[in-house]
């Protein structure tokens, strides 16, 4: 699993739709999720610390897990089937751990409010992150393809050895 941060909130150019922006800490690798317009309004309000005068649907779920002494220990963006991301919430009350079922936007809206990390699974970032820096990725590229180049079998039967 890779922790990732919101980076913020940008609408699809072409369809206006509003898509959370998750980065990992390099900021080599961004992952853009689509959500709705109230979930928008949510993960903005967290990102900008604003405290509604009653609480809202995030807020009372916090208050609930506080009420009950549960913490959240994680958000995980754990797969991604025909489109769409799902995510679970880890809670832990005392000795017990639970995993709830999660939109990827409801649970990244009770994470900032919450400072709990969200994580996401590799083969997620492999299926629908972009790059964020390809100067970086291609650099990267190019020195382990030399690295590749001058790599001898001396020198790894020096630094491992041998099983005889």
């Amino acid at each position: 699993m890779i922790e990732m941060r919101v980076a913020g909130i940008a609408l699809d150019a072409i369809t206006r739709s509003p898509i959370v922006l998750l980065k990992d800490s390099t900021e080599r690798r961004a992952l853009p999720i689509y959500i709705g317009q109230e979930q928008a309004k949510a993960i903005m309000s967290a990102l900008e610390n604003q405290k509604p005068p009653r609480p809202l649907t995030h807020d009372l779920i916090i208050n609930v897990f506080e009420a009950w002494n549960m913490t959240l220990e994680k958000v995980i963006i754990h797969s991604l089937q025909k489109d769409t991301f799902y995510a679970s919430l880890i809670l832990r009350q005392g000795e017990n751990r639970k995993e709830i079922d999660a939109r990827p936007s409801d649970a990244i809206a009770v994470a900032l409010r919450t400072n709990t990390p969200i994580w996401v699974m590799e083969e997620v970032i492999a299926d629908a992150s972009i790059p964020v820096d390809r100067d970086a990725d291609e650099a990267e590229q190019e020195a382990f393809r030399e690295f590749l180049s001058n790599l001898r079998p001396e020198d790894l039967i020096k630094r491992f050895g041998t099983d005889s």
